[in-house]
């Protein structure tokens, strides 16, 4: 779709935080924007109410539609759902996400795998229901939210969640090759350790093996305590988390083929960029040197 041609656009884990911002910015930017809300019945009712009061108010294209990344039925009838109201998706961007804090040994194995299946297997289940559509139009888009948490300075006792953020990024790069040739971009929105704007922190999950955390406590108590305090001093006070949102805008409306694989939105500057330029300029090298060229768009390596 030609980039000034207004999208239909689904935005997970849009209740709250980046996801929300996302989707009134896309709104604005004139797009037929899907909030994926799980529990729009229950829970999350009041964000559904909140997007419907925005909408008329701002006389903007929001909707809220039920999607649980974690069932492969819920994003199927999700998908369908906009297809049948609008014939067509354009952009996926994948946000939903949840994080962990605390000592990594005293998470369960079941726990890693809640995260995974949140962080990771979320966003496999949402392209399993989009893509077909997406590589039948022969165009698309993409956007996944990231972390600087991949490659950055990675503070200890947030080891889980970092673990499906990496995850994520890795399946993120595989899958821009492997749709290219279907005419759909790939994009990776990088944000930094935003402690204000979004609930990551304040929603965070704990091991719950606390025998196994209070174990940390005696030497590691006064960092874990205040993990949040030292993350904030890094943060500018002029930090905003809509520039995420507004990165996401700016990606949507460039011509397919010149968006960047990353941007990075990192007040905090904790190296993530300079690690993954080199990264990405390595993969490109490689690809180039296999005779994979056609697989590199202008922005691949940026």
């Amino acid at each position: 779709m030609p980039s000034d041609t207004p999208s239909t656009i689904l935005v997970t884990g849009a209740s709250s935080g980046f996801g929300a911002l996302t989707v009134r910015a896309l709104g604005h930017a004139g797009h037929t924007v899907y909030a994926g809300i799980r529990q729009t019945a229950t829970r999350n009712a009041p964000a559904v109410e909140d997007l419907a009061r925005y909408a008329a108010d701002h006389t903007v294209d929001l909707h809220a539609v039920e999607l649980d990344v974690t069932s492969q039925e819920s994003a199927d009838v999700a998908i369908a759902h906009i297809l049948d109201a609008h014939g067509r998706l354009d952009v996926v961007v994948h946000n939903a996400g949840h994080m962990a804090t605390g000592p990594a040994e005293a998470f369960t194995a079941d726990q890693l795998a809640d995260l995974y299946d949140v962080n990771v297997l979320g966003t496999q289940r949402v392209n399993r229901a989009a893509l077909p559509h997406l590589r039948a139009q022969g165009d698309g888009l993409l956007v996944w939210i990231g972390s600087t948490s991949t490659r950055g300075g990675c503070p200890p006792f947030v080891g889980p969640y970092f673990a499906a953020k990496a995850a994520m990024d890795a399946l993120a790069v595989s899958y821009a090759a492997e749709v290219l040739r279907f005419g759909i971009d790939t994009t990776i929105v990088v944000p930094g350790a935003f402690t204000s704007g979004t609930n990551h922190f304040l929603h965070a999950g704990a091991p719950v093996d606390t025998h196994r955390a209070a174990e940390y406590n005696e030497r590691y108590g006064t960092l874990l305590a205040g993990l949040d305090e030292r993350l904030s001093a890094l943060i500018p006070p002029d930090a905003d988390a809509a520039q995420v949102a507004d990165a996401v805008v700016r990606l949507v409306a460039m011509p397919a083929g010149t968006r960047p694989l990353r941007t990075h939105i990192d007040p905090s500057r904790d190296g993530s960029e300079v690690v993954s330029a080199v990264a990405d300029r390595v993969r490109a090298d490689f690809f180039r040197r296999v005779g994979l060229d056609d697989l590199l768009t202008a922005g691949s390596s940026l």
